[in-house]
């Protein structure tokens, strides 16, 4: 009994060593099934969004998904602790280490007591181990202790630091393509502003972005659940109207070159495809249709009003078809996983960007000019 006491604490002991290792230290993605922070955000995650699908209004929905990020890495870390804490407990237990003022036989809870006395390093000293495999396993508990919270609370800097660079491209996007972005916004303030040339730079900025998205979000998966601070914006939101932007530009628009565009697709369908791999996220089908058959014209027609020439023939559909069923499945499933909504290619009615609006007024009063639009605003 003892025995299987003991090697139950040594084997909880390395499961999360190596969890924490492997969630924290190591930069690449990990394919086991079985791993106890896959298993708590799964536990997790089903309940906290089955609770926000309850919630009635938009943004009381979004602030209650938006608290599961942060949460669910003090979670993890209680979680973490505490079976480490156990696992001490149950090695001491095992070999029966006698401990000093305790009345009788050492009992579980007198062990749990000093492994988690001994694991925070607190130091009381009221409860102690008095033979020498007892102390040897105390000190190695201790290092243990020290050691991995260090780890972990130098892993948060790290975290919130790839999460604001993340952010901040997402922000960026609000002025060039609306809130949200939908690439059609995109594509129409360029035309007005008269000049096609930014567009690939601004592809290639997105492309180091979802590089970088792709390379942060496999490494720290939890990242996938942190929110944006406005409701209509998001990280898959964001990508997924760049990936329309790159299929559009790719059908065929006459006077933009689709080299960057191309790049472009290949690294964001990339990160989308991985993402819904990491998650275990089958590719489905839309919930609704974000660009549906007979808008297609409408989208041309539009374009050569904001001064584009998409080819007239049916390979411009065909394209474009063909290009969205290489992503939109993954981004789909990712939408229903993640409770995002998905931005439309085209949108459907006027919308007013989010710094535009405050606490105070719908609007800003005057004469703005963006992106080469003049608004007059009442």
């Amino acid at each position: 009994m003892h025995l299987a006491l003991g090697i139950l604490g040594v084997a909880l002991i390395l499961i999360i060593l190596l969890d924490g290792f492997e969630s924290i230290v190591l930069p690449r993605r990990v394919g086991r099934r079985f791993r106890p922070a896959r298993l708590f955000y799964i536990v997790t995650w089903k309940p906290w969004a089955a609770l926000a699908r309850r919630v009635k209004t938009k943004r009381r929905q979004n602030t209650l998904l938006g608290l599961f990020g942060p949460s669910s890495m003090i979670g993890l870390l209680i979680l973490w602790a505490l079976s480490l804490v156990f696992g001490f407990a149950l090695v001491e237990w095992s070999i029966g280490a006698p401990l000093h003022a305790t009345d009788g036989h050492p009992t579980l809870f007198d062990y749990l007591y000093m492994s988690g006395v001994t694991f925070f390093t607190l130091g009381y000293g009221d409860v102690t181990p008095t033979d020498t495999s007892g102390r040897i396993v105390a000190v190695i508990e201790a290092g243990v202790g020290f050691g991995f919270l260090a780890v972990v609370i130098g892993y948060l800097p790290v975290l919130y630091s790839v999460f604001s660079r993340r952010e901040v491209s997402i922000s960026l996007l609000d002025a060039r393509a609306g809130s949200p972005p939908t690439a059609f916004e995109l594509l129409r303030r360029l035309a007005r502003a008269g000049d096609l040339r930014p567009l690939d730079t601004i592809l290639q900025e997105w492309e180091r972005w979802s590089a970088e998205l792709l390379e942060s979000h496999i490494s720290f998966p939890v990242l996938a659940y942190y929110r944006s601070q406005h409701d209509n914006q998001s990280w898959l939101g964001a990508i997924t109207a760049i990936l329309d932007t790159c299929a559009i530009v790719m059908a065929g628009i006459r006077g933009v070159n689709p080299y960057h565009a191309g790049l472009t697709f290949a690294i964001a369908r990339h990160a989308i495809v991985d993402m819904a791999l990491i998650f275990n996220t089958h590719p489905t089908g839309p919930t609704v249709e974000r660009l549906p058959g007979d808008c297609i014209d409408l989208l041309r027609k539009a374009l050569k009003d904001a001064g584009y020439e998409p080819f007239d023939s049916p390979g411009f559909d065909q394209k474009l078809a063909e290009l969205r069923a290489m992503y939109e499945p993954f981004v789909n499933a990712l939408s229903k996983r993640f409770l995002f909504d998905l931005p439309a290619m085209k949108a459907t009615a006027a919308t007013v960007d989010n710094w535009q609006t405050s606490a105070w007024m719908r609007r800003v009063p005057g004469f703005v000019e963006i992106a080469g639009r003049d608004d007059h605003f009442d």
